[in-house]
This record gives structure tokens, C-alpha cells and sequence, in this order.
């Protein structure tokens, strides 16, 4: 039996903290569906991060400010309301207000392309992900591996740990729908370099439909050949992400 193996039978994450609904523009359910199928599969929590304006078809800022009238808590499940925001320049600036971000109790970060950030150097990508962490209302940075925004994973692990930001093991990158070149080989040095500074992650499916909410396999395989260990996957427990949020809040 592998090490791999070991992780998937003896570590069941309680949270899903990167999924979108139909606000996303290319996502296909509702938090109804969504809520559903993560109580289905014993869940105890989900980030509905819908994404920034910036990108074409995302959701309009308004959708943000009025998540507000979402409930806690529907079908057994905590939602935690936020945003996947898209970094705009090199400086590492979001495409959402601090008013419209304050408010909300998860906010990720990262590239994606025609969001105003064209992809330039393995210097400059890295360093505007860094710019971002410099962000107080951040919480984590999505998806760093893939090929057409190359980083420096040794610096970006080094300042995720100074920071206290972490990094995410995104496992739609791994889906043959994936449209992140090379995520594989980035996200296994990301991790490696995790489990050796003992830094921490998150594990999540990135979901665009109900079905693939708790779909870890594939991260959580790599995160395991990494030899990252439970205690630094802050999504392990709900619990364990409400601590997080928390330490985060208080560095504001």
C-alpha cells in the first residue's frame, strides 16, 4: 500500500472551500445543488468563491455585497461566502473593492487570463502574487501551478510562510478539462517544498458543477507523494479552517 494510498484512507476533509455556482458565468449549480451534494458526502463546510468581475462572464460585484443574504447554514452545510478574485496588474491588485471584500469571510486570489494581468517572466508572475498576499483581506492564493503564469515555487512557498497565507493543491488542475498546462509537475515542487518548510495548504475541488464538490482523489494522491502530513492541510477540519479565518482576521 502506498504512502498516497495511507493519506486518501486515513484523511477525510471536512471542507470544501473552492466551489462556484451559476454566478460564475461557466459554472452550472445552484447552493441548493451544491449544499446538497456536500452534505451527501459528509461535508461539514464550502467556500461558495464565485468569480471576480474581471473575468469575462464573472459575477458582478453586486453579487458580493448581497451574499449577505445567503443563511449560515442550509442542508447540515456552513457556507462561507466569498470570492476567487483575479489578480488585475503586476503590483498584485484584486478586481474587487476593499468595501465590497472586508464583508466577506473567504477570499482567494490568482491568475487567470483576459482579467487585465498578462503573464510576463517567472520574476515578475511571482512577484505579483506576493503583492497580493500583501493584501490584509486575503486568505489564500488558488491554483499557483500552471504554465502560463510560471512561478518561482521556492519563493512563493517562502513568502506564503511569512505571510501566513496558504497555497492551495487545486485538484480540477489535474482533470483532463483542465486548461492549466504543466499543473502536475508545479503543484508537485509547491507541495514538496510545503511539506518541507512546514507551511500550510489547502486541498480543494475548484468545483464548476455539483458533481464535482469533495472531489479531492488526485490532490490529495499528490499531496501524499509530497509527504505533506494532515496537520497542514487547514481544510482537514472545519474547525482547523475557522482558526485559520480567524488568524487571518486578526493580522488586519
Amino acid at each position: 500500500m502506498t504512502e498516497s494510498r495511507n493519506l486518501k484512507l486515513t484523511i477525510k476533509l471536512e471542507a470544501d472551500l473552492h466551489v462556484h455556482t451559476v454566478a460564475s458565468g461557466h459554472a452550472y449549480s445552484t447552493v441548493e445543488e451544491i449544499t446538497k451534494e456536500a452534505a451527501g458526502k459528509g461535508l461539514k463546510m464550502i467556500g461558495i468563491t464565485d468569480h471576480g468581475p474581471a473575468l469575462p462572464g464573472g459575477a458582478h460585484r453586486y453579487h458580493f455585497w448581497n451574499l449577505r443574504i445567503i443563511p449560515e447554514e442550509l442542508n447540515g452545510i456552513r457556507i462561507l461566502k466569498g470570492i476567487e478574485a483575479n489578480i488585475v496588474n503586476a503590483n498584485g491588485e484584486l478586481d474587487l473593492a476593499e468595501d465590497y471584500l472586508a464583508p466577506l469571510e473567504l477570499v482567494h486570489a490568482g491568475f487567470h487570463p483576459n482579467c487585465g494581468y498578462d503573464s510576463a517572466s517567472v520574476t515578475q508572475n511571482t512577484d505579483a502574487l506576493i503583492r497580493a498576499m500583501d493584501n490584509p483581506l486575503l486568505d489564500f492564493i488558488v491554483h499557483p501551478g500552471n504554465a502560463k503564469f510560471p512561478i518561482d515555487p521556492e519563493t512563493l512557498v517562502e513568502a506564503s510562510v511569512e505571510k501566513g497565507i496558504a497555497l492551495e493543491i487545486n485538484n480540477s488542475s489535474f482533470l483532463p478539462t483542465s486548461s492549466r498546462d504543466f499543473a502536475y509537475e508545479y503543484d508537485s515542487r509547491i507541495a514538496e517544498l510545503i511539506r518541507k518548510k512546514r507551511s500550510h495548504v489547502i486541498i480543494s475541488s475548484d468545483a464548476h458543477i455539483y458533481t464535482q464538490v469533495g472531489v479531492f482523489e488526485q490532490a490529495i494522491e499528490l499531496a501524499a507523494k509530497a509527504g505533506i502530513i494532515e496537520e497542514q492541510i487547514v481544510n482537514a477540519s472545519a474547525q482547523r479552517v475557522q482558526d485559520y479565518l480567524a488568524s487571518r482576521r486578526a493580522r488586519r
